[in-house]
């Protein structure tokens, strides 16, 4: 994408079957884990650059030792700076010789020597970027089975309800933000979990001894019944040991995530060894899982998991909407339904431009998204292919383009069928010339990596952005030739109005023709994406500047208060009252306008084809989240942010819309 997007977020979560010591043996270092938990988050580092996080769990530690290790990061390189970290404590360790195979040592004496791993990547679209923001979350306790370790990749909608919520609880939450919220949320009925089961042992325990100090007037049968039911009273060790082992994470789970009103990929470890992994019901956020004879692990991508562990990718499963991975203490797991699940509606954008190329799906659906373009760039330049150049803004526009040059070449072999027949009689010149005539193809657009646009607020700084991007000279042919060139989408547009297109009018073509693979974002994302401030898109500018044109600014009044009404109707009765608006306009009337905001002060004339939401859903059949582009959003809160995003901006507020 030529501007920058902000995600939340990359989970990674590691368990291992075996004793730590099973691993020493077949790999040679008690590291394992850890190299495995480096490479999840390594390759999914995509996913955040703000932060990052690694937790770890040592099972049956004894009392007083540590059991519960975590590092957070905000450096520049947060991934590297973690686990230069933890290799430090392993290499100071393996100075000690035959110690450092011996498991029992290990465990002992070496931070994040544990079975358990949790690892996060953090992009902030909420929060500042301060380190205590950074999964994963810790709630402690004294008790082993209440600490909860959390981590996701996950918005809510309802942030302020959930918040009030744990308030009428008793509870009081130092943050309002949703992550803590969900922590304590979960952790709450954790509590409520363990202390249902303590509180039936202890009175088991209180019974027997009861019985046993007072035995008189009871007869055979009745002290025969009370030795079948308490064989011998617990201790208090015992009574811990048993409430581990009972803990119900589907029941936690139902009564945590009940109200919860957003996209949402949680990953939980307790103190004791338990873990579960959950998505949400409309399966808006990602989340794979793999599972063989030693480990059992989840992440946000499948590449992740396929290069960690060198699994085939039908080895790799998703998990379903409304489904959670629940691993125990002994690594025993189940999947099991926890929230009744929506219709499918997993994030586009995703398959757009945040997740992996490298997965062979997300490859051949983003070729796909470039070659279903390729009837609308024909028409945009006229069909003149002998004058046209295609190329790409970098780097996850480059699958697209190969889709898009691949269907302009479909497009020229039909062409040579209609031309080549045995009715035409052509010289050997011209049917050379057609055969031989291939799409033209050029890097046109470098982005400078080592650019940085330092100087803000004043007029240097448009001339600084400028050259982020660079391009390759004496390519163009002046006046003559048109540039055809493919992003992955067009959000707020200013990359393209300030720096590229201005880089690409310096060389002086006819035209430019800039391709989205995406649809128009017309809309806010309220799940993860950092899209949520409505007056920020392009495409809705275009939208304003058409009502202005057609002397329909009033409509924005009328919009406006019934946003504002539905701020006082039952959520699920609410609509998306912002649809109205766009819906006064044709879908190319909305493109062209966009191409004319862009192109202020720039001598070619500018065209700008975008993806259609049709299209979209042909090329990504199992993806249909699409709120973005549509206004169709999976869940109830969703409708409710896009109307408060309107009044936000019909207001004046730049803040977010939940």
């Amino acid at each position: 994408m030529s501007e920058s997007l902000k995600h939340e977020c990359g989970v990674a979560f590691l368990r291992l079957r075996k004793p730590l010591g099973y691993y020493i043996e077949k790999y040679g270092t008690p590291a394992y884990p850890v190299n495995k938990m480096f490479l999840l988050m390594e390759k999914q580092h995509n996913r955040g650059q703000d932060g990052a996080g690694l937790a770890s769990i040592k099972i049956d530690m004894k009392k007083g030792y540590q059991y519960i290790d975590r590092l957070r990061s905000i450096e520049e390189q947060p991934i590297n700076h973690i686990f230069n970290r933890v290799g430090k404590k392993f290499s100071k360790a393996q100075k000690e010789g035959k110690k450092y195979y011996n498991a029992k040592w290990v465990k002992k004496n070496i931070p994040f020597a544990g079975e358990l791993f949790l690892g996060h990547l953090r992009y902030a679209t909420y929060g500042a970027n301060d380190e205590r923001f950074c999964h994963p979350l810790l709630r402690s306790s004294n008790w082993r089975s209440r600490n909860l370790l959390l981590a996701g990749n996950f918005n809510m909608t309802n942030a302020e309800d959930l918040f009030t919520h744990l308030a009428e609880l008793g509870q009081f939450p130092q943050e309002q933000g949703d992550t803590i919220t969900a922590l304590e949320k979960i952790g709450h009925f954790l509590d409520r979990e363990n202390q249902h089961y303590y509180a039936q042992y202890q009175q088991e325990k209180k019974a027997k001894l009861a019985f046993d100090v007072s035995p008189n007037g009871k007869n055979n049968d009745e002290k025969q019944h009370f030795e079948e039911q308490f064989h011998h009273p617990l201790t208090n060790e015992e009574i811990i040991e048993k409430v581990e082992q009972n803990i119900d994470w589907k029941k936690i789970l139902q009564r945590s995530c009940n109200d919860f009103d957003g996209g949402y990929v949680m990953v939980g470890m307790a103190g004791h060894g338990d873990a579960f992994v959950a998505r949400d019901p409309a399966s808006i956020r990602p989340a794979y899982y793999y599972i063989n004879d030693e480990v059992i692990v989840a992440a946000s991508e499948k590449p992740a998991i396929k290069t960690a562990f060198n699994c085939d990718y039908s080895e790799i499963q998703e998990l379903e909407g409304g489904h959670a991975l629940i691993v125990n203490k002994k690594a025993e797991y189940e999947i099991i339904k926890f929230q009744e699940p929506l219709p499918k509606k997993s994030c586009s954008f995703e398959r757009i431009y945040f997740s992996r190329g490298t997965d062979p799906e997300i490859y051949a659906e983003r070729k796909m998204l470039g070659r279903m373009l390729h009837h609308q760039v024909l028409d945009a330049i006229d069909h003149d292919l002998a004058n046209t150049i295609f190329s790409y803004i970098p780097n996850t526009a480059e699958t697209a383009f190969l889709g898009l040059v691949k269907g302009v070449e479909h497009h020229l072999i039909a062409q040579r069928e209609k031309t080549l027949n045995p009715d035409e009689k052509l010289s050997d010149e011209e049917s050379s010339k057609i055969m031989t005539f291939r799409p033209r193809v050029e890097k046109l657009v470098i982005k400078d990596s080592k650019m940085r646009t330092f100087i803000t607020g004043d007029a240097q700084r448009d001339d600084m952005v400028a050259h982020v991007y660079d391009t390759t000279y004496e390519i163009v042919r002046k006046g003559i030739d048109t540039l055809v060139v493919i992003d992955d989408s067009i959000v707020r547009g200013t990359t393209l109005e300030k720096s590229i297109l201005t880089m690409l009018d310096k060389l002086e073509p006819k035209k430019i023709v800039i391709v989205s693979s995406a649809p128009q974002i017309r809309f806010p994302d309220c799940y993860g994406i950092d899209m949520s401030r409505q007056h920020e898109f392009v495409v809705f500018r275009a939208l304003l500047a058409l009502l202005e044109e057609r002397h329909l600014k009033y409509m924005l009044d009328d919009v406006y208060e019934k946003c504002l009404a539905s701020k006082k109707q039952p959520l699920e009765k609410v609509v998306n009252h912002v649809k109205e608006l766009y819906d006064m306009f044709e879908y190319k009337e909305v493109s062209d306008k966009v191409a004319e905001i862009i192109s202020k002060n720039i001598k070619a004339e500018v065209k700008v084809v975008f993806q259609t939401v049709e299209n979209l859903h042909k090329a990504c059949p199992n993806h249909l989240g699409d709120w973005y582009f549509t206004g169709n959003y999976p869940t109830r809160g969703g409708n409710r942010v896009a109307n408060q995003a309107f009044i936000n901006f019909m207001e004046g507020k730049k803040t977010r819309a939940y």
